[in-house]
């Protein structure tokens, strides 16, 4: 009995101390990165084998000084489009949509066009050649459909990788179309719930606004999202850290999911292309794991994002790997995301901010953390 007392208390005393080396981590990675950039607030999510700790920094606004919390909505950007990727998988899955097909055979608009010779695939890979922004003059579906029409690409679709909203925005009106369903339905009513995820947003109700955070931009200046075209599709979704820790978890298979769900998330982690220094799955991006930062951060360069990159196609295409680092960057005009995870390891963490402020620190100091928890294990 001494002896089991005594396993049971070194085994509390060693989770203590890596429990207090992880906090350590995280502030050394986090209160530097708020003082250089004059975040207002940050909150960090981790998962270790599905056991989840948060740290806030903070307010969610300036005006009123309130605090960073668990209940902090955040904007988080792009981070959308891979729950688009998860609707376009399990639509995929489920026999209703073919990533072979063209474009255009699910968005009737777009028939007659370049788009009967652009994938669904390609949307989903950012191979379509089309540019990150919609227009400035368009402003309703009926103009996005027209200038569509209009569009010419660069070079031949699969050829090269373009970080896309346009791409995304229509692979989740291909999806939706699919599963005949509007994006926010397929998304409220179906993909959240199936994840446990009950405080994540296309729009804010009235009951949440309390705690949507104020965002600011580079110069300070208080920003939140406007509605636009493919805003539900591509950066629309406002959550909590511990949604988006269960996301990850989700993605780490940590969570339980009806098949259909398990077969989506397997489905966005499959590889598609090479391009630059990571291998472009549906929508997410993997590295080998372990990765360096240098890499890391030239993968989430702007050059990445803003710049097209030679794609090369994966034939057949690379399996899901548990040993990889798969991450995302979001960003509004007032609000920063980042989440990496690593399947294998079980390890995952997120960096929420309400301000705008370069990938490259982003990426910095979710790596450490990342290292922090691979180590604790």
């Amino acid at each position: 009995m001494l002896m089991a007392l005594t396993c049971a208390a070194a085994t509390a005393h060693a989770a203590q101390v890596a429990q207090t080396s992880v906090k350590t981590a995280v502030d050394a990675a986090i209160e530097p990165l708020q003082a250089k950039y004059g975040i207002p607030g940050v909150a960090v999510g981790i998962s270790v084998d599905g056991k989840h700790a948060f740290y806030h920094y903070g307010v969610a606004s300036k005006a009123t000084h309130t605090r960073v919390d668990d209940n902090t909505l955040f904007e988080i950007g792009s981070v959308t489009k891979t729950v688009t990727a998860t609707l376009a998988c399990y639509a995929q899955t489920q026999g209703k949509l073919s990533f072979s097909a063209s474009a255009s055979d699910y968005v009737s608009a777009l028939r007659g066009s370049v788009f009967d010779h652009v994938s669904v695939l390609n949307l989903g890979t950012h191979t379509s050649g089309l540019p990150l922004f919609v227009p400035d003059a368009v402003t309703n579906d009926a103009q996005m459909n027209a200038w569509l029409r209009a569009w010419q690409p660069d070079s031949p679709a699969g050829t090269q990788r373009v970080y896309s909203n346009i791409g995304i925005g229509l692979l989740g009106r291909a999806a939706a179309h699919s599963l005949g369903v509007t994006q926010r339905e397929a998304v409220e009513q179906q993909l959240l719930p199936a994840f446990g995820m009950t405080h994540t947003w296309l729009r804010v109700p009235p009951a949440s606004e309390a705690h949507y955070a104020q965002g600011y931009d580079k110069t300070d200046t208080p920003k939140r999202m406007n509605p636009g075209v493919f805003d539900d599709e591509a950066y629309g979704v406002r959550t909590t850290a511990p949604d988006l820790v269960r996301y990850l978890d989700v993605n780490m298979g940590l969570v339980p999911l009806a098949p259909a769900w398990r077969r989506a998330i397997d489905c966005t982690h499959m590889g598609y292309y090479t391009a630059g220094p990571f291998t472009q799955d549906f929508v997410w991006e993997q590295y080998p794991w372990p990765v360096s930062l240098d890499t890391l951060q030239r993968g989430n360069s702007p050059d990445a994002i803003l710049k097209p990159m030679p794609a090369h196609a994966l034939t057949p295409p690379l399996a899901p790997q548990a040993d990889a680092l798969i991450n995302k960057t979001g960003s509004t005009n007032g609000f920063s995301t980042y989440v990496a995870y690593v399947p294998a390891r079980h390890i995952g963490v997120v960096i929420l901010a309400n301000k705008a402020y370069p990938n490259e620190a982003r990426v910095s100091a979710a790596y450490a953390i990342l290292k922090a928890l691979d180590q604790s294990k």
